[in-house]
């Protein structure tokens, strides 16, 4: 989230609890409550469902309002989308320590690589930002979407579109 930080931040280092590796945040409140708040129902949502895939979408937008019939309507245009996959894996309990310790290296190693990735991306590839309007927001708007909130929604997010993007029927004469 830091690197799609806006205006006075006050960033951070934080050490892993897992691992040897150390990331910044941005230091807002709201931001990381909100951010927690997700890794914690995205842990419950694992403990449910052990041994299946994973994957959480965070989404970067611009809202933007149009005029719907009577009444404007808020709308957001995606302007960068993240999809993370996780396989979780829990390996059994029986298993040696020396076998253990060869996982956690191999997990460590594999999470440092995918965070250096995102980090050359995001350095890199800013042509698609749109230009900051406020310096009222700490954060560009985003929405971090988890498995549960995406098997509920989908249905209803398909219907909402549908209703949305339809004209209005013709009149009969």
């Amino acid at each position: 989230m830091f690197n799609r930080a806006l205006g006075p931040v006050r960033p951070y280092d934080v050490d892993s609890e897992l691992f040897e590796i150390s990331y910044v945040q941005c230091g807002d409140p709201g931001v990381e409550r909100k951010i927690e708040q997700k890794i914690n129902i995205l842990c419950n949502w694992v403990e449910k469902h052990p041994g299946k895939r994973v994957t959480v979408l965070l989404s970067f937008y611009e809202k933007r309002f149009k005029q719907i019939w009577f009444s404007k309507q808020e709308e957001r245009l995606y302007w960068e989308q993240w999809r993370i996959h996780f396989d979780i894996v829990r390996p059994p309990s029986s298993d040696p320590d020396h076998l253990r310790v060869v996982r956690h290296v191999a997990l460590e190693a594999a999470v440092r690589e995918a965070v250096l990735e995102v980090l050359t991306l995001v350095g890199h590839k800013k042509e698609h930002i749109p230009p900051v309007v406020s310096s009222d927001t700490v954060c560009f708007p985003y929405e971090i979407t988890l498995p549960s909130a995406m098997e509920s929604h989908f249905g209803l997010d398909m219907f909402k579109r549908v209703v949305l993007n339809s004209s209005p029927p013709a009149m009969l004469s």
